[in-house]
């Protein structure tokens, strides 16, 4: 813990103000605590929450004011609704510079202007946490399969159960690739930013675009990784792979990427005290074991800061920051994007139109999401 300490107090050194992004969670209330300490004035914490409750994403902005509270912060929030959302996105697509199809990057470009329009030249945020930490609720199922498949499972059996998922109409799934995956003598876990397997890519792209990639598969950009993780790591266990992986790809190309671009946009530094060098040294080199005991995500992350945040914020479900997207697609958003994927099929070759319009019927907010921002790319910088 006092490596994680002397990584904050490091990054609040600044000739200008600075403040932390709190959300609630485990890092940024962590973040927010340590930064507290020794301090003579209250730290500046900045928070998001929408204007009604969704299913698919809840507030976090109680836990956020509970954080606040308890180290007496000057706390500021910003409520964003559809129409923020909507205003942003001709911005968001300019300031990605590419298709990043991270909805985050519209609560992250939100915060940090406030933070800014508040005087922050300078933000903490609680990003490496979860590589470092196995803070993925998604990561659990992948460890789990991947551990029995390690008891040595017969190929044969895998592709029995293939073949049973794709009587079942099952093919499509995550299941179905993972054990795909299995069958191919490949690892289950491909990083934390998979938006199409291998087999939606071929029913995604146009003709031309599966003829130009038909000898190509994703597994030939994650094999040197992989390579690279067997030759260097002191422990080759099936969470380290994932850690490796993700701070590898995940995190610099999409998660930092999102907060720098979105951040800077608003003319905000963001600091990330957990990948402070030593400290992602340090837990690196905690085996397997004691970072999964029982199950349980963050176990040691949890045990080091008892008694530094509150319990309610420890054992509280694990939330990611994120976007009430499913929701929107059954509002003005849903219109925008069936126009822009609309336009895009009729003035391009790269995709389906057929899968696309089943995705719309299935209501897949997540690849709908992502094919939008690749729209919204392409008409900013391609058409």
């Amino acid at each position: 813990m006092n490596i994680l300490r002397e990584s904050v107090r490091y990054r609040k050194v600044s000739d200008v103000p600075v403040g932390v992004f709190l959300s609630g969670g485990i890092d940024s209330s962590t973040n927010t605590a340590l930064f507290s300490e020794g301090e003579d004035r209250p730290v500046n914490t900045f928070s998001i929450g929408y204007d009604r409750e969704y299913q698919s994403y809840k507030n976090e902005l109680e836990y956020a004011r509970l954080m606040a509270a308890e180290v007496k912060a000057n706390h500021r929030e910003r409520i964003l609704s559809l129409q923020d959302i909507l205003d942003f996105l001709p911005d968001m697509a300019r300031y990605q510079d590419e298709p990043l199809a991270d909805p985050v990057c519209i609560p992250v470009y939100y915060v940090s202007r406030l933070a800014r329009e508040s005087g922050m030249v300078v933000c903490q945020v609680g990003e490496g946490a979860d590589e470092l930490f196995w803070g993925y609720p998604a990561w659990r199922h992948a460890f789990n399969l991947q551990r029995v498949l390690d008891l040595g499972i017969p190929r044969i059996l895998d592709r029995a159960a293939l073949a049973a998922m794709r009587l079942t109409r099952r093919s499509g799934t995550r299941y179905y690739e993972w054990i795909r995956r299995a069958a191919e003598g490949q690892r289950i876990f491909w990083g934390g930013a998979e938006g199409f397997t291998d087999e939606q890519k071929r029913m995604l792209f146009g003709p031309r675009l599966v003829k130009k990639f038909k000898h190509y598969t994703s597994w030939q950009s994650i094999e040197p990784f992989w390579n690279e993780f067997q030759d260097s790591a002191w422990e080759k266990s099936v969470l380290h792979w994932m850690s490796y992986l993700d701070l590898k790809q995940r995190l610099p190309e999409l998660l930092l990427m999102r907060v720098d671009k979105m951040s800077m946009a608003t003319s905000l530094e963001c600091r990330v005290p957990f990948l402070d060098h030593k400290f992602v040294e340090y837990v690196l080199g905690i085996p397997q074991n004691v970072k999964t005991r029982n199950g349980e995500l963050k176990y040691i992350l949890k045990k080091a800061v008892k008694g530094v945040i509150p319990d309610v914020l420890i054992n509280r479900p694990k939330q990611g920051f994120g976007v009430p997207v499913h929701e929107y697609l059954y509002d003005r958003l849903g219109n925008d994007i069936a126009t822009g994927l609309a336009e895009l099929g009729s003035k391009t070759d790269y995709f389906n139109k057929d899968y696309i319009a089943q995705l719309q019927r299935e209501r897949n907010s997540v690849a709908l999401w992502t094919l939008y921002n690749f729209y919204l790319w392409w008409k900013e910088y391609l058409r």
